[in-house]
């Protein structure tokens, strides 16, 4: 299981992220790198933030999800891999397609099973559930019905722009 978070990849080296490179292939490349679809070979990709991949590795993903084979950079020819690919954004890509910054025929390889996930402000009855997970994940369960309380208490109408992620802050 690899996770890429596509809106942290570095524009010039994204590429040899994903699909690896060559030795030689640019300058600093001084050994033959997997990338993450070698990585996880076999197994999983995950992309994060799907809706910020940049535009000129659109096409290159759009070849590993149809033809499952990948090129490294500095490569001439194409490697089978046989990966499982998981993708999530908060943007909008039917308004992305629509506005030029995100390619429909990758919209609908990716698209395939889509799980829409309810902004956290309209399943506010989860919050128990979340904290007594993120307070389990800090060694502290016995706090959880504590913290949810205050929470419940303080910020029970809070809107929760940043979803769950500020909601553990809080927590």
């Amino acid at each position: 299981f690899v996770v890429i978070d596509c809106s942290a990849l570095p524009e010039t080296l994204a590429e040899s992220i994903l699909f690896g490179h060559e030795k030689g292939a640019f300058t600093g490349a001084t050994h033959r790198a997997d990338g993450a679809f070698h990585a996880a070979d076999g197994g999983t990709v995950f992309l994060d933030e799907l809706g910020e991949l940049p535009d000129h590795l659109q096409p290159k993903l759009l070849r590993v999800m149809a033809e499952k084979a990948v090129q490294r950079v500095g490569q001439n020819r194409y490697e089978k891999v046989d990966v499982r690919v998981v993708a999530a954004t908060r943007r909008d890509l039917r308004r992305e397609i629509n506005s030029g910054r995100f390619r429909e025929d990758l919209y609908f390889r990716m698209a395939q099973v889509r799980i829409e996930l309810p902004p956290l402000r309209a399943r506010l009855d989860d919050i128990p559930e979340i904290v007594a997970e993120a307070c389990a994940r800090l060694d502290q369960p016995a706090a959880a019905g504590r913290v949810a309380a205050y929470i419940r208490g303080r910020l029970g109408r809070y809107d929760w722009p940043g979803h769950v992620r500020e909601l553990v802050n809080v927590a």
